[in-house]
């Protein structure tokens, strides 16, 4: 929950809470009015910690080192997340086989990287009555993947949309630690 959505003090809305002090001793239940007077005597604040709880709960604290600890722990969280990004490499169903290869290159430095990669086959005109062909180049990607060593997982096997035929390749677990290990 984030703080700035937390009631304090004599924004508390209820009438009876149940408190737990400083120290986190349970005071038990009692008015709101005697809680903020007990919170006030001891300097601190009033913090209703958990809403929706049948009586609310509410903790005696320093609310703005409160509110400065939770900021940290989401920043930190935030730092040792991994962000994935999506990848496209587009081609048509008649490419070349140099091509092919460049692409399929393009594809597995992309895996190394640990990004996710849309493999799309646009069909234009004519093209569209035959999109096996297409199906036929996926294929020929992912065998020339499994030829080149680079681990993949495939997420989304070849679907039509529309007029392009798409498959999503994500990076094995195996290289995904690893990239993870040289980033460090």
């Amino acid at each position: 929950m984030a703080t700035k959505d937390l009631r304090i003090n004599r924004q508390i809305r209820a009438r009876e809470v149940f408190v737990i002090d400083a120290e986190g001793n349970q005071k038990g239940i009692m008015s709101v009015f005697d809680a903020v007077m007990l919170a006030e005597s001891a300097g601190l604040d009033l913090v209703e910690v958990s809403p929706n709880a049948n009586p609310p709960v509410c903790k005696i604290l320093d609310f703005g080192k409160y509110r400065y600890e939770q900021e940290k722990r989401l920043r930190d969280a935030k730092k040792n997340q991994s962000v994935i990004k999506m990848k496209e490499i587009r081609m048509q169903p008649k490419i070349e086989r140099h091509d092919l290869e460049t692409k399929s290159k393009f594809i597995g430095d992309f895996l190394a990287e640990g990004n996710k990669v849309k493999v799309s086959i646009r069909f234009r005109g004519r093209e569209l009555a035959h999109t096996e062909l297409g199906k036929v180049v996926l294929d020929k990607i992912l065998a020339q993947l499994t030829e080149n060593g680079v681990g993949y997982n495939l997420d989304r096997d070849a679907l039509m949309e529309g007029k392009m035929m798409s498959m999503i390749v994500s990076p094995s677990k195996t290289n995904a630690a690893q990239v993870k290990k040289d980033n460090q």
